[in-house]
């Protein structure tokens, strides 16, 4: 099997190609720059590659972000817009990182980066499937008790309508919300607003 048939074996399975995997075979990144310059792959951000016709999904860029910065995790407004859950439609896709983390050097990818430690950063992610890529993404509850605890740079009326749609819409029970409002310690600032809403 050619090295190009290698190639588009693999962006069929997986949807989108990081150059460094594609080197990680013993292929060289060369061989992406021929599929790009025959029309066969376009270049999404420095390194990733996807087919031209792919079926490029609301959340491409969410896929495109967990493929460019594995130990991150999607949360706050873009976890909500991926969970249908809001008015919002963030143009950057917020990430969370371990607090110790560099950011990860990606011009090419809006990315909005939140520092988050201990069990708020290791606990509540869900896998999802998005194009073939695992993506990591805070669950529902988890999320809007982040909603809470970063009010100061997403609002707090952001926060308030996340909670009234989650418990409208009964995704998510008062006891899933309260066990991560105490994880992100923001229960004595949530409690007022579940009490009304119980």
């Amino acid at each position: 099997m050619s090295k190009t048939q290698k190639i588009l074996n693999y962006a069929a399975q997986t949807g989108v190609i990081r150059a460094k995997d594609i080197e990680a075979k013993g292929i060289h990144r060369e061989y992406l720059k021929r599929l790009e310059n025959q029309g066969i792959l376009v270049r999404s951000a420095r390194g990733v590659y996807t087919f031209v016709d792919a079926e490029i999904t609301a959340n491409h860029t969410l896929a495109e972000t967990a493929k460019r910065v594995p130990n991150g995790v999607i949360c706050l407004l873009s976890a909500l817009s991926f969970y249908q859950i809001t008015t919002q439609a963030p143009f950057e896709v917020w990430l969370a990182i371990p607090q110790k983390s560099r950011p990860p050097k990606d011009n090419l990818l809006p990315l909005r980066i939140v520092y988050m430690s201990g069990k708020s950063l290791e606990e509540g992610i869900e896998e999802h499937i998005i194009e073939g890529v695992p993506v990591s993404i805070y669950s529902l509850p988890k999320t809007v008790a982040d909603c809470f605890k970063f009010r100061n740079k997403i609002g707090l009326d952001v926060a308030l309508e996340a909670l009234r749609e989650c418990w409208r819409e009964k995704r998510c029970s008062m006891d899933e919300i309260w066990r991560y409002a105490k994880i992100c310690r923001v229960h004595n600032v949530m409690r007022p607003y579940l009490e009304s809403l119980s």
